[in-house]
């Protein structure tokens, strides 16, 4: 057990000194949230709430996709060997889901700013729109993780996490979609907590199924 953990840990620094030192890979992102939610403004304004409860999920989904997708992409078939035989494949595959949720977690928590900034702020629940929203960056980071090792093993990253994403990824928008409907209310409405826990849920079976799958993909 110690020394998953230590590998896991080693996994993840290696992970973070490679974005701390290849920057335009983050800044990218960073401009790449900036610049649509700007042009957003520049279209539509400040929207309506349930408006602007839709575009904040889409920016979330594509922001994802952008930030996470790269995640298996820059390991080389090389490099992958090497930490096969210095870690394992759960190891490997847990730093990453660690990873990427951090890094989404942050990317959220720039584009809800940016969008309060910039689209105005609807909410009559911050607090628990803010929660929702680090939760909801977590999970589709978890989702994209997954389908981003999947397809990397299958040497068709594009085509497979589109054709694999669609059917994971709509339930859980629609879900966080519902639930995030709450923190617009002027009354807090009773429903959120349950909502909250399918969603921790869903997380827990897709580091599940990654933790069990992936070791036999990694095998290939």
């Amino acid at each position: 057990m110690g020394g998953s953990v230590r590998h896991i840990w080693a996994l993840f620094k290696k992970d973070l000194l490679l974005e701390v030192r290849q920057q335009y890979t983050f800044y990218g992102v960073l401009l790449y949230i900036a610049s649509t939610i700007f042009v957003l403004y520049l279209a539509m304004g400040q929207p309506e709430a349930a408006v602007w409860k839709g575009l904040f999920w889409m920016i979330e989904l594509f922001i994802c996709v952008n930030a996470v997708a790269k995640s298996f992409l820059q390991e080389g078939k090389g490099r992958l060997l090497y930490f096969y035989s210095i870690a394992g494949a759960r190891d490997f595959i847990i730093s990453k889901l660690f990873f990427n949720a951090l890094l989404m977690l942050l990317m959220s928590m720039v584009s809800l700013l940016l969008f309060t900034i910039f689209l105005g702020d609807p909410l009559a629940h911050s607090l628990s729109f803010l929660l929702l929203s680090s939760l909801g960056g977590i999970s589709l980071s978890l989702v994209f993780t997954f389908l981003a090792a999947i397809a990397a093993r299958a040497q068709q990253s594009a085509a497979l996490m589109a054709i694999l994403g669609f059917p994971l990824i709509i339930p859980q928008l629609m879900l966080l979609n519902k639930a995030s409907t709450i923190a617009f209310e002027d009354v807090l409405q009773s429903g959120l907590g349950s909502m909250i826990a399918l969603v921790i849920g869903l997380d827990a079976l897709i580091i599940a199924l990654a933790v069990i799958l992936f070791p036999f993909l990694w095998k290939d």
